[in-house]
């Protein structure tokens, strides 16, 4: 029987920190679709996504409590992760090593594993409609919808012109494009990049792609140049990736910041340039990345507010709009903690024991959230930055004190080391979500 012990213990044993309590009532209650005969009367949760969100909770879930009848609905049948594209940009790794697939989800852990499109969702009814003509009843619903793109914001930009002009911001065949046009640049040419405002998926992450392009760049294309039309003052890790552009890459990278004009207000697909108030830039190749927002299924959903993500509830990650629906990953207001894949990941879990504690009436173990950031400067060079979060007067807040950030100035050994922690996290975080 599962109780607050029993779940603590599942909890202790999936590596999820468990140190206050809080209370959290509520029972599943019945839908009105059509169940899967095999799982009559159990407790049905709908997962909606398969990335790091929605794969660890379709997981945990199981792991939490296997009489749950879980189902994971992804329309993709293999999932090429945001974390380590821009490795693969840079030759670092193969892309079959950053694509995932469901195999081990259906086969050892139980979930059932839906591949089409959700085309509505009912939540009065509590109910999920497909592509593909099928219902799916739930008790509890949780959404990973991931992000969408404001192309609306730069003139000349439209998803139709992404597919031209990669911003690879989900990984996948725009990686395949961008990785393509970065072999074809001509020798000496410019990569124009920049990157998104805030909140955006991965805050270093723009800048590990201008490091791992300038990889690729040194050791084959020496006279490129890369310009970063910026529209912040400021990003994740600056000084650590900038003391390694200075070492590594010296002259080859240009930072704009927003004070200097750097926000991108126009592009031409057509004739490759590039407008900002800072100059006009001729780019050989250009990686645009727009501002973003919860994914559309949200939208479509009445998930999102006024600032264009889901509210939730940040202890449990239920959404404030519809009871029993809940968002997890970036989709989800989640107080301090990054857009990122780790944050995906341990919101998953939390919004996994928020669930079985509702299922069954029990006091829910209130979890700490952990972020885990590795970023390459290149393939031997590593920079790091770690937190711990808590709930603090209704909100997601960092642990004063726990984690922190890579030493500034380090030698060749220590950042050697870190991407070594890097490929090691990543290892780490795909075998738990998707392999194991």
């Amino acid at each position: 029987m599962m109780n607050r012990r029993t779940l603590i213990k599942a909890m202790a044993a999936a590596g999820v920190a468990t140190p206050l309590v809080s209370s959290l009532t509520g029972c599943a209650t019945a839908a009105k679709a059509q169940a899967n005969p095999a799982t009559a009367g159990k407790p049905r949760v709908v997962v909606i996504g398969g990335g790091f969100g929605g794969a660890t909770a379709a997981k945990y879930l199981k792991r939490f409590d296997n009489n749950i009848d879980v189902t994971l609905v992804e329309k993709k049948e293999t999932y090429m992760t945001c974390p380590g594209s821009n490795w693969y940009l840079a030759g670092l790794i193969e892309g079959e090593k950053i694509t995932q697939n469901y195999d081990t989800l259906k086969n050892k852990h139980g979930v059932r594993v839906i591949h089409d499109t959700v085309t509505g969702i009912s939540a009065g009814n509590k109910e999920v409609m497909l592509a593909g003509g099928s219902v799916l009843g739930y008790d509890k619903l949780i959404v990973s919808p991931g992000i969408d793109f404001k192309y609306e914001e730069i003139e000349g930009y439209s998803a139709e012109v992404a597919e031209k002009i990669p911003h690879a911001y989900q990984a996948g065949p725009q990686t395949e494009l961008l990785y393509k046009q970065i072999r074809d640049m001509k020798q000496g040419g410019t990569f124009v990049i920049a990157p998104p405002g805030n909140p955006f998926r991965c805050p270093p992450g723009p800048y590990e792609r201008i490091s791992m392009v300038a990889e690729y760049f040194k050791k084959n294309n020496p006279t490129a140049k890369i310009v970063c039309l910026d529209q912040k003052n400021k990003f994740s890790k600056a000084g650590l990736f900038k003391e390694g552009w200075k070492k590594l890459y010296p002259g080859m990278i240009e930072v704009i910041p927003a004070i200097d004009g750097g926000k991108v207000t126009k592009i031409d697909a057509n004739s490759m340039m590039v407008y900002s108030d800072y100059e006009n830039i001729k780019a050989d190749v250009m990686n645009i990345i727009p501002n973003q927002k919860a994914g559309k299924l949200a939208f479509d959903a009445g998930l999102t507010d006024a600032s264009g993500w889901c509210p939730v509830n940040q202890e449990t990650f239920e959404s404030k709009i519809h009871p029993s629906v809940y968002v997890i990953g970036d989709a989800a207001i989640a107080g301090k903690m990054p857009k990122s894949g780790h944050s995906a990941s341990s919101q998953a879990k939390m919004c996994a024991a928020g669930i079985v504690s509702s299922i069954h009436n029990t006091a829910m173990p209130r979890p700490k959230n952990t972020n885990t950031c590795y970023s390459l400067v290149s393939g031997d060079y590593g920079i790091s930055v770690v937190a711990v979060y808590e709930m603090k007067d209704g909100t997601i807040q960092g642990v004063k004190g726990a984690g922190g950030v890579s030493d500034t100035g380090a030698d060749a050994a220590y950042r050697k080391m870190e991407a070594n922690y890097a490929r090691g996290w990543y290892t780490s975080i795909a075998a738990d979500i998707w392999q194991s």
